[in-house]
């Protein structure tokens, strides 16, 4: 419109030729010309004929019927124009990928015309719901590269955010992060919005009939209940429906997590991002309510929340049997049991920190939790009475390669002596009854004394076993003497028969 407007000047005011403005604004003349009287709105061009399809013409209908059959097939079963091309291919189509690319472009704007980009805006009242999604992301932790998954929490109402790192995914962790984030939130609202993880969801019915029905995992209904929350589903693929929180996925990303962060583990990682999200709430404006921040929009509906009182023992638990090496496979890793219960079937349960291992509800093992794989954690105690009728096994046995510093002067000590194997067996039996925390002073004490001997060690782990000295004794009153004797030095001259010296 510009164009035809300095034309128009030109001619009518300038009153230059069509060919000096033809010349100077590099246009033809008959543009000029029909620039010259055109006294309308934006010009408007008729279509450009449809291009003819040489090649694809006899392949069209083939294609169109493939498109429609993958439109009903969930979205990562739908073929690529890439994989719709090689297909026509193996037909006998000979033409180019650029013919197939654009008719399928084309069939999808006419199938759906821009209704997928049309939504319904959503409303939530104070306390009403939260939205729950992961996302991955990458930090430095103790020096080294780590993909950590982070669990997001978003207030639907007042948009208050909560984020949390974990080592992974799992439903233990979805269990860790609600108690996180109802703790920092002060309260519980009454509904969450989930996707469809299989941490969360077991089944999702595809039928009709079933519309939006769920069979939710029992150990997450098991939370849900405890918190007294009603979980809902988004439909498969409708991110919108949560779309508060997936939209935080990228913007925590943006504001958080570049540049790459570096801290020495998770608890300072995460303490670093509960300040961040407190901050951000403090002085980034609310999206509905222009005129107020969220944080304080947050504390007006921290009042409707309920209160957040006992927490969850949010643990996943496995059924295992102990091997003959007294050892247990939880998560990729090996723990260590008593050897007592060795070939026995036992209940492991997995916390984000710790393994506890129990045989019918006593505990008889807790670890902490190690991530990675192919890892053997064992407990020198649960070997000790194997290796009292096996003390050839010292020293090669793996529980015993990693002692205490202290007890390990001690046995280079005793295993410099004759005998030293049954002598460091018999110390060790001491942590059976006393604990290795003081078996490990003990040591340390007899290194101190430069006396390392079984007897020393033995006596100073029943010392600090028993510190205080015992407790009077009550003497009975049939013991208490009548008449208590006197005591003469000289009665013991009379008894070696030598005369009395004054």
């Amino acid at each position: 419109m510009e164009t035809i407007a300095k034309v128009r000047r030109r001619y009518h005011l300038n009153k230059e030729s069509v060919s000096r403005i033809a010349r100077k604004m590099n246009l033809s003349r008959t543009t000029v010309r029909k620039y010259v009287d055109y006294d309308g709105d934006v010009p408007k061009y008729p279509n450009r004929k449809e291009r003819l399809k040489p090649q694809l013409g006899a392949f069209e209908e083939t294609l169109r019927q493939w498109l429609e059959t993958d439109a009903h097939l969930p979205r990562k079963q739908k073929r690529t124009a890439r994989r719709l091309f090689e297909g026509l291919q193996k037909a006998g189509y000979q033409g180019a990928y650029d013919s197939v690319q654009r008719l399928v472009k084309a069939w999808k704007v006419t199938a759906k015309p821009s209704l997928h980009k049309a939504f319904i805006p959503l409303s939530f009242r104070p306390g009403e719901a939260y939205q729950f999604d992961w996302s991955s992301e990458t930090v430095i932790l103790g020096g080294v590269t780590t993909a950590i998954k982070v669990a997001h929490f978003r207030l639907t109402y007042s948009r208050m955010s909560f984020v949390r790192a974990y080592p992974r995914e799992t439903q233990e962790m979805v269990f860790a992060a609600h108690q996180e984030a109802f703790l920092a939130l002060e309260g519980v609202p009454e509904r969450g919005i989930y996707d469809n993880p299989k941490t969360i969801v077991d089944v999702v019915y595809n039928r009709p009939i079933k519309g939006k029905e769920r069979t939710f995992n029992h150990r997450f209904l098991a939370l849900m209940n405890h918190y007294l929350i009603r979980p809902t589903a988004c439909t498969v693929a409708a991110g919108w429906e949560k779309g508060q929180v997936e939209n935080q996925v990228g913007n925590i990303r943006e504001w958080f997590f570049t540049p790459i962060l570096r801290f020495d583990n998770f608890d300072q990682l995460n303490a670093w991002l509960w300040e961040r999200c407190q901050e951000r709430a403090q002085y980034h404006p609310h999206p509905e309510q222009k005129e107020r921040m969220i944080w304080g929009v947050f504390q007006e509906e921290k009042v409707l929340l309920r209160p957040f009182q006992a927490t969850f023992d949010g643990y996943v638990e496995d059924r295992v049997r102990v091997k003959s090496t007294c050892l247990i496979s939880v998560d990729r890793n090996q723990y260590s049991v008593p050897a007592q219960w060795a070939g026995q079937w036992v209940r492991a349960r997995r916390y984000v920190d710790r393994i506890v291992v129990l045989m019918e509800s006593e505990v008889i093992a807790t670890h902490s939790r190690r991530m990675g794989r192919d890892k053997t954690i064992t407990d020198p105690q649960h070997y000790l009475s194997v290796l009292e009728r096996k003390p050839g096994a010292l020293r090669n046995g793996l529980p015993f390669q990693n002692l205490p510093r202290p007890i390990t002067l001690a046995q280079e000590h005793l295993l410099a002596k004759a005998g030293g194997d049954k002598a460091f067996v018999e110390v060790l039996l001491a942590a059976r009854d006393h604990g290795m925390e003081i078996l490990e002073t003990a040591c340390a004490m007899a290194l101190e004394q430069k006396i390392v001997t079984v007897t020393v060690i033995l006596n100073l782990v029943y010392r600090l076993a028993n510190p205080l000295p015992p407790p009077p004794q009550q003497t009975p009153e049939a013991l208490h003497l009548k008449e208590e004797p006197t005591s003469d030095c000289n009665r013991y001259d009379t008894l070696r028969g030598k005369p009395h010296v004054h």
